[in-house]
């Protein structure tokens, strides 16, 4: 996936855990290639298809 907007807006990597948080948001943890994580909602997340 690919992040478009927010804080970690341009970055990219795979999808690890997508969970609904108790006000009903979708928060998904993506794994950069780098192994860092990060967390962002999935409002900013666009996917793509990896090649």
């Amino acid at each position: 996936c690919k992040v478009i907007a927010g804080t970690h807006e341009g970055k990219s990597g795979f999808v690890q855990d997508i969970k609904t948080s108790k006000t009903g948001h979708i928060t998904i943890t993506v794994l950069q290639k780098n192994g860092v994580r990060f967390k962002t909602l999935g409002k900013n997340v666009e996917v793509i298809k990896d090649e």
